[in-house]
């Protein structure tokens, strides 16, 4: 009964101009957005309360990490920030530290960090030169601007860029990028004025 419980509550919500976000890993309100179908029993169950059956069907975003089923949901490196990056790359202080610095010379020369190439980019960037003619790449404003916040070692680049690459097998490359989503794109109607079912 929780499954029906929570369909007619996304339904009533919809039908009434409420956008609707319900998590479903299994799919089980998948139903939702196609139309019902009057079987017997449920025909005669609404004859014995006096009611009517409308099949109805609602206007529905299945929503897909990888998109492969759905609408990707994506995001942009910026958006997830050094910190939950960190964590998600299970990176030691010194390794945060880094990728802070990363981040923090984005943010001060106004580089787009949309997807991970940026970032991997980004991170070969900061490495401090070997002196020979560190200005011919064109990067030594960056290197510079990352020497202002400490030591940043190739050895530490490379470790994190490492951790990117298992984060990338798993499918990461997928999830960061453009266009990143928004709570707006939750918060939609269909032109009915329903609410539309997430």
């Amino acid at each position: 009964g929780k499954t029906v419980s929570l369909q007619v509550m996304a339904e009533g919500f919809a039908r009434a101009g409420v956008p609707v976000f319900a998590a479903d890993i299994k799919g089980d309100l998948s139903g939702i957005s196609a139309m019902g179908e009057p079987k017997d029993f449920i025909l005669s169950r609404a004859k014995t309360m006096n009611l009517d059956f409308q099949p109805d069907k609602f206007s529905t975003v299945f929503w897909d990490v990888f998109g492969e089923q759905g609408h990707p949901v994506r995001a942009t490196v910026s958006e997830m920030g050094p910190l939950l990056l960190s964590q998600m790359l299970q990176l030691n202080d010194v390794q945060e530290g880094v990728l802070n610095v990363a981040f923090r010379v984005a943010d001060e020369n106004g580089l787009a960090l949309l997807d991970m190439k940026d970032l991997r980019a980004l991170l070969d960037a900061i490495v401090p030169g070997t002196g020979k003619d560190d200005d011919a790449d064109g990067l030594d404003a960056i290197r510079k601007s990352a020497q202002a916040f400490g030591n940043v070692t190739k050895a530490t680049v490379g470790t994190i860029q490492r951790q990117l690459l298992v984060l990338e097998n798993q499918g990461a490359d997928k999830f960061f990028g453009e266009p990143a989503l928004q709570l707006n794109d939750f918060m939609r109607k269909d032109s009915n004025g329903r609410g539309m079912v997430n």
